[in-house]
């Protein structure tokens, strides 16, 4: 066994994701598989711009019975079935067992049109509309995360019918919570555990100058040879890239690369450009890989809730030790109609994946920064280049 040589392409390996402490089982030799499975209902890709029936369109009634503005913009408002309850809560019950506690939880959840009409999504919004997409989120993030009893905000977005997303209109949510959940609370506990542990590097460095675990990684991501490595794409403040230890098959972690940003409300506005920019390719990228609008689940993490006034200054502030980021979860595997699913050894044991890393960020990169459906029919290749790869 000594005498072979390890190839990532060919063999069976484990990568170690260091903001969770988890495993992925990476298997490149199963690729070629056959898939006798099931495939999914293809999404209707040429929705009308209004659907009088669409509880989201402007003018409509919500499931609730409430009344939508005609908003021209965004409109953000309270979800009508939401998740979790305003304060006041009930006390926690006394515990059964030792193993059998509650903790009741109460916050908030709201819903974010990001444009009016019915038939757009971030991949075919213009840039300047993703812009305005972004300061809501900052808006609602500093509003739901300054309110009494709130720990953690959560920015997310659900793609597509296999993603269980309910209404194809373009939207996301945002849930706020009187405690910090599971997994930002583990990715947290990683980043502080290696900002105590770690000498700073060449990177940027987080809060007290100590070494910041994201900084570190995308710092060495930027430098490995485009054929060897997982960057998708990046500009002049962010980086798109598939990671190291990724689980789904097309999944990309979005990052800013050149400095420590603990929030969304700590990015400059060029930053806030650069941002909606490397947005808008991404997701232009996801749905030309299939030709298809391409489902995901898009989720923000960074500081639970954004800094006061009476907090320490930013760079001696603890809590901004976390390092802004997005994670994309798209379930397609094969095509626009096989995904991937996490089952047997992956509930069981731990993920896997067949596809490498490497070779799903190569397949991103490649691809076309304009939309495939707003390339002429009778154009080539050459002359996708100078088509507005954005739609208004």
């Amino acid at each position: 066994m000594a005498d072979i040589l390890f190839d990532p392409t060919t063999h069976p390996h484990r990568r170690l994701n260091p903001l969770t402490g988890e495993h992925v089982l990476v298997s490149p030799h199963r690729t070629k598989r056959p898939w006798l499975g099931q495939t999914e209902p293809l999404q209707q890709a040429n929705l009308p711009t209004y659907d009088p029936k669409c509880y989201l369109c402007p003018g409509n009634t919500r499931a609730g019975g409430l009344q939508n503005d005609k908003y021209e913009q965004t409109m953000i408002f309270e979800n009508d079935y939401a998740a979790v309850l305003p304060p006041p809560g009930p006390a926690a019950p006394a515990a059964p067992h030792p193993l059998l506690t509650t903790e009741p939880v109460q916050g908030g959840c709201d819903v974010i049109c990001f444009h009016p009409r019915h038939d757009l999504t971030l991949a075919r919004l213009a840039t300047t509309d993703i812009e305005r997409i972004i300061e809501e989120w900052c808006s609602i993030y500093k509003r739901r995360g300054s309110q009494q009893g709130i720990k953690y905000v959560q920015i997310f977005e659900n793609k597509g019918a296999m993603m269980g997303c309910s209404n194809p209109h373009p939207h996301g949510q945002v849930w706020s919570l009187s405690a910090v959940p599971s997994l930002p609370a583990t990715e947290l506990a990683n980043l502080r555990k290696y900002s105590l542990s770690t000498p700073p590097s060449d990177a940027p460095r987080g809060p007290l100058h100590r070494a910041c675990l994201l900084c570190d990684y995308v710092n060495f991501e930027v430098t490995v040879a485009e054929a060897e490595g997982r960057v998708i794409l990046k500009n002049e403040h962010w980086v798109a890239l598939v990671p190291w230890w990724a689980i789904w098959p097309f999944e990309v972690m979005l990052l800013p690369y050149k400095r420590h940003i603990p929030s969304i409300v700590h990015l400059t506005q060029e930053e806030k450009t650069a941002f909606a920019s490397i947005l808008s390719q991404v997701t232009i990228r996801y749905d030309n890989l299939f030709s298809c609008s391409f489902a995901y689940s898009m989720g923000i993490h960074q500081r639970p809730v954004p800094p006061t006034s009476n907090d320490a200054p930013e760079d001696q502030d603890e809590e901004n030790l976390a390092h802004l980021h997005l994670h994309f979860a798209p379930p397609l595997l094969r095509s626009a109609s096989v995904r991937k699913f996490l089952v047997g050894f992956e509930l069981m044991a731990e993920p896997q994946r067949d596809l490498t890393p490497e070779q799903a960020a190569q397949r991103l990169r490649v691809l076309s920064d304009v939309h495939y459906m707003n390339v002429p029919a009778n154009a080539d290749a050459s002359e996708t280049k100078n088509v507005d790869s954005t739609r208004t």
